[in-house]
């Protein structure tokens, strides 16, 4: 009889960059920043405390191109530690770092193995009777279902399919190598190790297809335990699957009621509560929060004129819960007794004579998350054509730079007159939009069929 275990891991996105947070000077950056790297070292402990005789990365190691060296040293170091204690590790290439991406990468030793990028291609541990079939992406964007060109299974061994796929469009995440459950069980496999889902999924009915999630929560919408997923087989049978996690800084989102307080000192008692709770369920994680103030309150005025000098407060009552909480963001969306959310002044619909686009574009100036996922989009869309040189004084160079205090304010301008908006005076007849310097494209991309969204 032959029993063995092994870690089932996907989306480390190694280093990957923590844009929007720096604006908050009261939260741990660095402590933020290194998460990914900590992860990594628990994954590689937990490898070893398990003893697993190996482990299984289904796509995005990296988050694209390494910034420094320094990235792909660490990856390094990690899975020598896993080759020192004689455990083999079977990579992936996933939609992040696609042969295409990646300008440089590893060398691999023997030991560690990554599946080919052109077509399928399987790997064979004889001494356990395993096999692995997997087929990493040549480029960023694959449209269509890779599963039909998988091999067949080997008899009498247990076979492992690894992917990286949105399955069906799961989720909010792009769509990369589509597929569907019942692709993937007609297979007849005994296990799908999946990657590119951020969320933790595990579909038991029939052969299990099993989403990890990533690694280490990037962001505010990346919340809750974090990790790998450890499964046991004997005699060809799985025994268990169980998520084991290796996050070390938690995202939430948390609601705070504040219905029918009347004091200051009520809202704090109960904001205390909170926070008391939270340190008791995330015990040994940095917790960064994002706190929502809810509820009919005659409070509610004196919360949405403090700005933040309540968002000091919270924090201090943050920190007196005994745990290691921080304030992502604080968010008043409390409403006067018998005046609900519905009852609030509505923007005019655009169509009517009334509508300015003004006041929607500032408010999204002042929305940190807006900015956050504006550049990321920007950035995913700019990575897919060869721009060349940017000029220093370029709109791209702004954007780099997510100057959004000089950028917004002349897009709504140029907005204004694109949609006819009443945002002020109309232009005279003759104005002319400026041109932005930038140097001009060596060659543009057009292979890429689209600029991705936030992809996970």
């Amino acid at each position: 009889m032959t029993s063995f275990r092994f870690l089932h891991a996907a989306d480390l996105h190694l280093d990957s960059p923590l844009r929007g947070l720096t604006r908050h000077d009261d939260l741990s950056i660095d402590r933020i920043r290194s998460a990914s790297r900590r992860a990594l070292d628990r994954l590689v402990q937990t490898a070893i405390d398990e003893k697993v005789a190996f482990v299984v990365i289904a796509g995005d190691l990296y988050d694209g191109n390494w910034k420094t060296i320094s990235t792909g040293r660490y990856m390094a170091s990690a899975l020598g530690r896993l080759l020192a204690q004689g455990i083999r590790v079977f990579l992936l290439q996933g939609n992040h770092d696609a042969a295409s991406v990646l300008t440089r990468d590893l060398p691999l030793p023997a030991g560690i193995d990554r599946f080919p990028s052109q077509k399928p291609g399987s790997f064979l541990l004889d001494d356990l009777g395993v096999a692995l079939h997997g087929q990493s992406f040549a480029n960023r964007h694959v449209p269509q279902d890779m599963t039909p060109s998988y091999p067949s299974p080997v008899p009498d061994y247990f076979n492992i399919g690894v992917l990286h796929t949105s399955l069906s469009g799961h989720g909010q995440h792009e769509t990369y190598a589509p597929c569907t459950v019942e692709g993937l069980r007609a297979r007849n496999y005994d296990y799908w190790a999946l990657g590119h889902v951020h969320e933790r999924m595990i579909l038991r009915d029939g052969t299990p297809i099993v989403y990890p999630g990533v690694l280490q929560g990037r962001h505010i919408h990346e919340t809750g335990e974090k990790g790998v997923i450890l499964v046991s087989v004997r005699d060809r049978v799985i025994d268990s699957i169980t998520p084991v996690p290796c996050d070390v800084v938690r995202w939430q989102q948390a609601h705070q009621d504040c219905s029918g307080l009347e004091t200051e000192a009520a809202l704090h008692d109960r904001i205390a509560a909170l926070f008391r709770q939270i340190a008791q369920e995330q015990e040994g994680h940095l917790c960064v929060t994002r706190l929502t103030l809810v509820g009919e309150t005659v409070l509610h005025d004196r919360l949405s004129r403090q700005g933040p000098s309540l968002r000091e407060a919270v924090q201090h009552l943050a920190t007196l819960s005994g745990g290691d909480i921080e304030l992502e963001k604080l968010v008043v969306a409390t409403t006067l007794p018998g005046k609900s959310a519905q009852e609030a002044p509505s923007l005019p619909d655009a169509g009517s004579e009334n509508f300015s686009l003004g006041p929607l574009l500032q408010e999204a100036s002042r929305d940190e998350d807006f900015l956050v996922s504006l550049g990321s989009d920007l950035d995913l869309c700019l990575k897919t054509l060869n721009l060349g040189e940017i000029a220093p004084d370029s709109l791209l160079t702004r954007i780099n730079d997510r100057d959004w205090g000089a950028i917004l304010p002349e897009l709504t301008g140029r907005l204004g007159v694109r949609l006819g908006a009443r945002l002020g005076p109309e232009p005279p007849a003759q104005s002319q939009i400026p041109s932005v310097p930038v140097s001009t494209p060596q060659r543009r991309n057009t292979s890429a069929p689209g600029a991705e969204g936030e992809a996970p």
